[in-house]
């Protein structure tokens, strides 16, 4: 039942991130640049870690945003240290996806009553909180 109902919220999630060219891996990465907040910039190893994927993946990612003007590496003193940032571009399309994305996450809770969210919403926490999840 988990791996069904995945696969279905995928699928509606994709529908709508598809409308903006966007595909489900590439909205996790700049969302999570924007909720750092200004100026929307996460050193990569932050990064890698808060979108729980691999170095690997993550540098793909960013390359692939960076090309369509979405993101910017920069370079510290550390030459270890690579910083990601939003560009202008990239915050504006965040923030016009922002507003679709949870009109679709309302519209797959809507068979729930606003106490069957509350519960489930409970419930989920504690399934992340004991496979390990970090807030």
């Amino acid at each position: 039942r988990v791996s069904r109902l995945s696969r279905l919220i995928d699928r509606r999630l994709a529908e709508n991130f598809s409308k903006f060219d966007l595909e489900n891996w590439m909205y996790d990465v700049l969302a999570t640049l924007r909720r750092s907040g200004p100026p929307f910039e996460l050193a990569a190893g932050v990064l890698f870690r808060q979108t729980k994927v691999t170095t690997g993946a993550i540098t793909n990612r960013i390359d692939r945003h960076a090309a369509r003007g979405l993101d910017e590496r920069s370079s510290t003193d550390d030459r270890r240290k690579v910083m990601v940032r939003l560009t202008s571009a990239g915050v504006e399309l965040v923030d016009a996806v922002v507003a679709s994305h949870i009109a679709t996450e309302d519209e797959i809770l809507a068979s729930l009553s606003a106490h069957q969210r509350k519960d489930i919403a409970a419930h989920l926490k504690s399934l992340l909180l004991g496979l390990n999840d970090t807030p």
